[in-house]
């Protein structure tokens, strides 16, 4: 009689099977050494942004009585800054994936791939946390009454995070094969704060500005949350579809650049 053997795991198998593992290994890693062991790195996490809000209600409650839309300025800077602060810090932790696992990717259980799931993972857990909260704080400290449209705040949430996953990607390859493009993307970026609607609404932009200015997808993502906070705010100018498209065009080259050059980049 002849007795089967069962056929060896196939290594795509295997490595399906741990890459799970594998993920959150590195997560773990990547929460560790970005926030320390301790609650402190978080909480700190938490202020940044609640101090970035309080400033800037502070100073334009001066000059104007009452923000752009509602009467909250904390929850009209909320609304513009926590999408914003969620598209850049995926960006910048997505981008840094190579540098910051280079020791590790040499292991052959452990891919780009996986460097860059844990490091947007640790990026969406943060800003999904800090978000809550601080939306949370702002009505019940000033007891505001809302309705709340949630799937137009999560689809906000979504188009930050999609973004930023594409465009971190991107830059994964773009930081390692040209140094020089660390500088120039933070040249770049500087305008980003005051061009994406953060402190005005892009209703209230003039013409032609206003049509340049629909070309920024951070717009989009700022405008789906606050039509999802405010009731009476259309932002009919949101295109979801935009915002997904440059993110996965984004996306699709970055991941494209990375399987065909990120062993030589980790030898550079």
């Amino acid at each position: 009689m002849i007795q089967s053997h069962p056929s060896p795991q196939k290594p795509q198998l295997r490595r399906r099977t741990g890459m799970p593992r594998t993920v959150t290994a590195l997560l773990l890693r990547e929460m560790s050494t970005t926030y320390g062991r301790s609650a402190l790195g978080y909480l700190w996490a938490i202020l940044e942004p609640v101090a970035g809000i309080a400033l800037m209600s502070f100073v334009f409650s001066y000059a104007f009585r009452s923000p752009a839309i509602g009467t909250n300025f904390p929850l009209f800077f909320a609304t513009g800054m926590l999408p914003f602060a969620a598209y850049g810090d995926t960006t910048q932790k997505v981008s840094q994936a190579l540098r910051f696992s280079r020791s590790l990717l040499f292991y052959p259980g452990v891919t780009f791939i996986d460097a860059l799931l844990a490091r947007f993972l640790m990026s969406f857990m943060t800003n999904i946390m800090i978000a809550v909260l601080v939306f949370t704080g702002i009505v019940l400290i000033f007891d505001l009454r809302l309705i709340i449209d949630v799937p137009a705040i999560i689809l906000g949430f979504s188009m930050a995070f999609a973004l930023g996953a594409g465009v971190g990607t991107l830059n994964c390859y773009l930081l390692m094969a040209f140094p020089i493009w660390e500088r120039i993307w933070a040249v770049l970026n500087r305008p980003l704060f005051i061009v994406s609607c953060i402190f005005f609404l892009y209703d209230t932009v003039p013409m032609p500005y206003k049509d340049w200015l629909w070309w920024n997808p951070i717009i989009h993502l700022v405008g789906a949350v606050r039509r999802g906070i405010y009731a009476t705010y259309d932002a009919s100018y949101v295109s979801p579809l935009y915002v997904f498209s440059v993110s996965l065009v984004c996306m699709a080259a970055g991941l494209l650049l990375l399987r065909r050059h990120h062993k030589d980049l980790l030898n550079i």
